[in-house]
């Protein structure tokens, strides 16, 4: 562990006078980006990989809820120590797969629309946070934690999104509802206290919900459709990294697009997003035709 990584895990642990026990105070700024860091990142800066999977729904109002397709994919991260906190530095992928087959998706067959559609997977490169102590500090950011009992706790992040669409209507009539982009990412991590106490331990382990709430993916060609697509996955932080990752994802990664084996090294902005990245795709088949 660095030094100084070592002096802040140490710092962020507030010691008891009268049990002579490690006690955290979660509505303490400084001891919620500590925690933060334990769950979700390393001390150490070393590289994290969560991965989930889970299944993409269509909820359209007056309609049964239908499944479209399985989804499978990781996050990979490391901690940056910087002047006001730490930098959260990371990539993210994510493929859609055929709920029968478990393959990955080239093209789907949208039921709604009777159209043959290409599917595009998530890249998102950079996917990067700044995680500053006066924000922790002020309450600015949406993490919170809870104690559940029998030493168990949990972290949540429940992100409502709303920014001018990088896909504005006009331009692309068939896969943006509107010139405004809403989601909810709404994340739950679960951990034993005990660990996050134990000053030997820089990461430690965690099992993660994640929900998304959207409009429709803009390859779907949904946009004239009412309702959204909802997300529903789970899974933890894997104790080897990239290397334990299911070795289909692991293949397919490494064929497709390897950089997403490391996170990045050094911030930068702004993220990429599965909207974006559709744009940036067609904006490069465009001038390549020309």
């Amino acid at each position: 562990m660095k030094l100084s990584a070592a002096i802040f895990s140490l710092a962020f642990l507030a010691t008891s006078c009268t049990t002579n026990r490690a006690i955290i105070d979660f509505t303490r700024g400084s001891d919620q980006l500590g925690a933060y860091l334990k769950v979700r990142l390393s001390l150490d800066s070393s590289e994290v990989v969560f991965y989930w999977a889970g299944a993409a729904y269509a909820f359209i109002p007056g309609q049964p809820t239908k499944k479209l397709f399985d989804f499978e994919g990781y996050n990979i991260a490391k901690a940056v120590k910087t002047a006001e906190g730490y930098d959260q530095l990371a990539r993210e992928v994510m493929v859609f797969k055929d709920t029968g087959t478990g393959r990955v998706l080239d093209s789907w067959p949208n039921p709604y629309t009777g159209d043959t559609v290409e599917v595009f997977q998530i890249w998102n490169d950079p996917a990067n946070v700044r995680l500053r102590q006066a924000d922790f500090d002020a309450g600015k950011l949406p993490v919170h934690f809870t104690r559940m009992g029998d030493g168990q706790a949990g972290m949540y992040v429940d992100g409502w999104i709303a920014y001018p669409s990088p896909l504005p209507k006009k331009d692309f009539p068939e896969n943006s509802r509107s010139d405004l982009y809403q989601a909810g990412e709404l994340f739950s991590f679960f951990f034993n206290e005990k660990d996050l106490r134990n000053r030997k331990m820089p990461s430690i382990p965690c099992h993660f919900s994640w929900t998304r709430i959207s409009d429709f993916m803009p390859w779907m060609r949904m946009a004239d459709r009412p309702g959204h697509i909802v997300f529903v996955g789970r899974g933890y932080k894997l104790p080897d990294g990239f290397g334990a990752l299911p070795d289909a994802l692991k293949d397919y990664v490494l064929q497709q697009q390897p950089l997403f084996a490391k996170a990045p090294d050094s911030f930068s902005a702004p993220n990429m997003s599965s909207w974006k990245y559709f744009k940036k795709i067609m904006g490069e088949r465009a001038a390549a035709k020309h």
